[in-house]
Parts: structure tokens; sequence; C-alpha cells
């Protein structure tokens, strides 16, 4: 998409389809309207005061509290009180213990780190985290769900005149139903290789890529604030080419050399991609093509646009 156009589709784009970790980029984005709200006073806030209970089963919970189905807190270790809302967002908490049957030490080495500490392998964010923010959002915002927050707030208004608005889902897992005000409802999770995660089109796909693009605003709406934007895209300490999850940044254009430094991906497995653009005004949606082969798609759109594109 150029200037807000399609200018060029190949397969097809109207296929809802997993986009797996990309649902990160949803996630940490919804997490932006509680800060907006005022629901979260500050990233660097500690997640702790902002957590209640959750009822989970028998094996969930922090180390030393997994036994029983029984309300449960999830910051309350040594460790785990001293994770902040930024440390989940760029995936650089550690935090310890089971939730929703899934251990932490499934998806990632267990260095022992402190939370924002680097580890041998910084750019291996653990995924454990995109579990978290899921189910804690929904205590500090006091929504219905993820999955209604978003209808709410972004799909009302991006796929108001799309024929295929409602053709999209965010699921969590099966056993991550909470009860809440009464109400069950379900976590989303940040991604599909536990199951669950976000399924849309590639224009939907496109329509976020723009969304961020524009720092949040749709046609004269400001749905998400400029500012949580730019945090977003901001390096971490751990990771200068990652923001919060999951804005892969092109810092010193070290992940795609022939593409503007200033450009961010929304990425996940397949691979799934939403290159955003800005200063080209350039939205670039791909699915189920090899991670590699990336760098030479963008130069070849790059190449296509002549004089009218910039590529620093």
């Amino acid at each position: 998409m150029h200037k807000g156009y399609v200018i060029a589709e190949w397969g097809d784009p109207h296929k809802v389809d997993q986009t797996f970790s990309v649902s990160k980029s949803f996630l940490s984005t919804s997490v932006g309207l509680a800060y907006d709200r005022g629901k979260i006073t500050d990233v660097h806030d500690l997640a702790r005061p902002y957590v209640a209970p959750i009822v989970l089963e028998e094996g969930d919970g922090e180390p030393g509290d997994e036994a029983g189905r029984r309300p449960k807190l999830l910051f309350e270790s040594e460790h785990n009180r001293k994770i902040t809302w930024d440390h989940l967002l760029r995936q650089t908490s550690d935090w310890e213990g089971t939730l929703w049957g899934k251990p932490e030490w499934a998806d990632r080495p267990d260095n022992d780190r402190q939370p924002g500490e680097p580890g041998p392998a910084s750019s291996q964010v653990p995924r454990m985290n995109t579990t978290i923010p899921g189910s804690i959002y929904l205590r500090s915002q006091q929504q219905a769900s993820g999955e209604d927050l978003f209808l709410t707030c972004y799909v009302n208004t991006l796929w108001i005149r799309s024929e295929h608005h409602l053709r999209w889902r965010w699921h969590g897992y099966d056993n991550s139903w909470i009860t809440l005000d009464g109400r069950r409802v379900q976590a989303v999770s940040g991604g599909g290789h536990w199951g669950g995660g976000m399924l849309l089109s590639a224009f939907d796909q496109a329509r976020f890529g723009l969304l961020t693009m524009h720092k949040g605003n749709w046609n004269g709406s400001q749905l998400i604030s400029e500012e949580w934007i730019n945090m977003a895209t901001t390096p971490g300490d751990v990771n200068r080419s990652y923001g919060f999850m999951n804005f892969s940044l092109n810092t010193g254009q070290r992940r795609y050399s022939n593409a503007p430094e200033y450009t961010w991906t929304h990425t996940g497995a397949g691979s799934n991609l939403i290159y955003v653009d800005p200063q080209n005004d350039l939205v670039i949606v791909c699915r189920w093509i090899r991670g590699g082969a990336f760098t030479d798609v963008v130069h070849t759109v790059l190449d296509a646009m002549g004089a009218v594109a910039t590529n620093n």
C-alpha cells in the first residue's frame, strides 16, 4: 500500500489466516489503550500493584504456589515483584512460573536473569511474557475481553466499511478463561504456536500497519496516542532492534540493510511481516515467505518506486 492505496497484490489477500507473533503487536497496542485511559500510570510502574488474584488451576502459579485450584497472584515472588510494564512490553521480564499449563522454561533458556537484564542471546525474547499482559491487562482495564476491546476501539473504526470486517478472530487458549466482574472471559494470547492468537486477512494486517504508520490516527480519529506509538518504536536497552512487542526495528539497518533505518516491521512466524515505512508512506504485507527473502521484497518495491523513494 502506497499513500493508503493498494498498488499491488498477489495470492489471496482476503484469506483469514494465523498471524502468529504479529498478534503481539495487537496485544501491546491494546495495552496502550489502558495507558491512554489512565489505567496504567507509567510503563515503568511495577506490574504487581495492578494485578488482582486470578483463579488458576492446579499446577499454575509462581514457583511454590502451584497447588490447588484457587485465586493466585502472579507477581509475588522475589523475582516477579521487580517486573514493570516496560519489561513485559519489551519481553525482558524473565517472569517465572506456570500459566495456562505452560511453564516459563518451556520456551526459552533458563538463565535466571534479572528483569531487563541482557543475556548471551538477548535477541531471543521470551515468549512467555505474551501470556501475562493478556491476563493482567483485563484486570487493570476492566474490559470484557481483549477481543471485545479490540472490536470496540479498532475494528468499528478501521474495518467498518469493509465487507470483511467480521472475518477476524482473536483467540486465547482453551483453559485461559477467567472470571471478571462475574463474567467468564478469555485472556487472549500474543502468539499462535501454543494455539490461540490473532487470525485475520492480509488486508486487515495492512490496515493495522497504516494505523501504526500514522501514529495511531485513522481518518482524523486518534485511536491510540502518538505518545504510545513513539514509545513502541523506541529501541529497548536489552535489544536495540526491538521496541514494544512485536515492533521489530531497523536500528542501524541491521535487520534490512536496504531499507531506511527508521522503518519497522510487525513480525511473526510463517513468515508473517507487516513492513511500515512512514517517510515513503508505504506498507508491505507478506505472508508465508522465507524470512531472509523479505530483504529482496523491500529492495524490489523501493527500486520500483524509483526516484520517489528514499532509502535512508
